[in-house]
């Protein structure tokens, strides 16, 4: 690093950086409002004589042309008219007293306060009276047959008043355009001292611009720079380097903040490194004994079902060949037997099914939820004609997931629906469905015995059952198995708290950029 010659260390080693900022904002905010106030004049000249310019010379010099146009049309159709007495060499001469008093309405607050210029327009305004007077209205208001023999005789008179009218028009526009070229000129004068204000105020801002950058260099930038090295080198990984000090007072006593900051971190580091070693160790053992478990449900379920279709074979086979031959009590204990083992079957597939979710059936693509739907109808087609189910479904849209996993979901949310209906009404199932913001919601609605409001949460859970087996048989898996699948495809799933007759399941799935137009409503029963 450079040194600075001591006269200067010297003579500001006791300002802190507050008054080298301060000392440099105040002398800035004199000089650009000097600067700003002259440049604001410059301005302000420019826009005036821009305005004079646009907004009154240049409309009134066209608007004066237009003028002339009008009265010149005017003057064709009439004597168009006169000379052949044909009517549609009228139609300009209506068209130009439209425009003449269309400009003369725009022309006349444009030169409201210029005297010169309101005499001239009151000068081509009589003469335009007087020629419209004597030629223009009569000659127009004349009969066919008429008008040839008063236009040959006004003929000379209607060229005489329309040549002083000319002349009228031409000392108008002569007057308008030497008015727009004085205010072009001072514009130009007045752009050019505008340009020479800036350039002024450019250097004078780079003077300044150079004068704040040494005294914030010298004051501020040269010791910040040494304390950033140094916090680089730690950031870098150099912690047992101390953190410069020099500089401000301020600076320093930063400084020195830093660098207690600096041995705290090391500190903290050292603590952060056994914690994020430990962490890492147990999210190790976590995935590992996470996928154990799925390991050991698959197989284990695998490895089950040999040995129970042996047990479920041969009890059938005694309940078969020996039924009836022994007393009552034997009946019913190979009965039971039976019972166990089916149930234990059933029990063993609904776990290798759900172990399955999101591990072996993972194809995503898209699926008709209608064609989903009607699947699932037809599989349960019995227990739905046996309990006389009303089914009926919104339009159901498309999505993306896996086909096997999705139709297990709606066939395990229309079971249950049909399972625990009422024993006092015939079961009415729908599928509802709505688009909330990037997700379809889809509600399962039945007007079955419903779910206590303790237990909503709970019938989601593995093997959980809220009534024994003899009264509805099953598992306890099916809503588990529902809730992973609607997991495993990015969505939620609960029971509506609000329903108060029967039950309605509301679940997610993500919309489909894909998804085609719903099919119209329809009714299964």
């Amino acid at each position: 690093m450079t040194s600075e010659p001591s006269g200067t260390r010297g003579a500001f080693s006791g300002w802190t950086t507050r008054r080298w900022l301060r000392v440099g904002v105040a002398t800035t905010l004199v000089v650009l409002a000097v600067l700003g106030t002259l440049g604001g004049w410059a301005m302000w000249r420019t826009s005036q004589i821009t305005s004079e310019l646009v907004d009154r010379r240049s409309p009134a010099l066209i608007d004066s042309m237009r003028l002339e146009e009008a009265l010149v049309n005017q003057e064709t159709g009439i004597r168009g008219y006169g000379l052949s007495g044909r009517a549609d060499f009228l139609e300009p001469y209506a068209q130009g007293v439209t425009d003449e008093q269309t400009a003369l309405r725009r022309l006349r607050p444009l030169v409201a306060r210029d005297t010169w210029a309101r005499a001239d327009l009151a000068d081509v305004e009589k003469l335009a009276g007087t020629w419209q007077e004597r030629i223009a209205r009569p000659i127009s208001t004349a009969s066919a047959e008429d008008t040839v023999e008063l236009a040959t005789e006004r003929a000379t008179e209607g060229k005489t008043t329309f040549d002083s009218l000319r002349r009228a028009m031409s000392r108008q526009q002569a007057h308008l355009q030497g008015e727009r070229a004085a205010a072009t000129r001072d514009l130009r004068q007045a752009v050019t001292l505008r340009n020479w204000t800036f350039a002024i105020i450019a250097g004078l801002i780079l003077l300044v611009a150079g004068l704040v950058f040494e005294g914030l260099r010298r004051g501020i930038t040269t010791p910040l720079n040494r304390l950033g090295s140094s916090a680089r080198d730690v950031a870098q990984g150099h912690f047992d380097r101390a953190l410069d000090s020099s500089g401000p007072a301020d600076l320093r006593r930063l400084a020195s903040d830093m660098d207690s900051m600096r041995r705290r971190l090391v500190e903290e580091l050292k603590f952060s490194e056994a914690s994020r070693t430990l962490l890492d160790e147990q999210a190790a053992d976590l995935r590992r004994s996470n996928a154990e478990l799925e390991q050991f449900a698959y197989v284990a379920s695998h490895d089950l079902q040999e040995p129970l279709r042996k047990v479920s074979s041969f009890t059938q086979l005694l309940q078969r060949r020996y039924g009836g031959q022994l007393d009552e009590r034997a009946d019913q204990y190979i009965a039971f037997a039976v019972d166990g083992a089916n149930r234990m079957q059933v029990l063993i597939n609904d776990l290798l099914a759900f172990s399955r979710v999101g591990r072996v059936h993972n194809d995503h693509r898209t699926v008709d939820l209608e064609e989903v739907m009607e699947r699932a109808a037809d599989n349960l087609s019995v227990a739905v004609e046996e309990s006389g189910a009303e089914i009926t479904h919104d339009p159901l849209p498309t999505v993306v997931g896996d086909t096997t996993q999705l139709s297990m979901l709606w066939q395990n949310l229309l079971s249950n629906a049909i399972k625990f209906r009422s024993p006092d009404r015939a079961p009415r199932i729908h599928f509802g469905v709505t688009a909330v913001g990037d997700h379809w919601e889809f509600a399962v609605s039945d007007n079955g015995i419903g779910i206590a409001p303790e237990f909503q949460e709970k019938v989601f859970i593995l093997f959980q059952r809220l009534h024994t087996k003899d009264a509805y048989p099953g598992t306890g898996i099916g809503l588990a198995m529902c809730k992973k699948v609607v997991e495993f495809h990015g969505g939620t799933i609960g029971i509506d708290p609000g329903h108060r007759t029967g039950t309605r399941v509301v679940f997610t799935l993500p919309v489909s950029d894909t998804a085609p137009a719903a099919p119209e409503r329809k009714t299964q029963s």
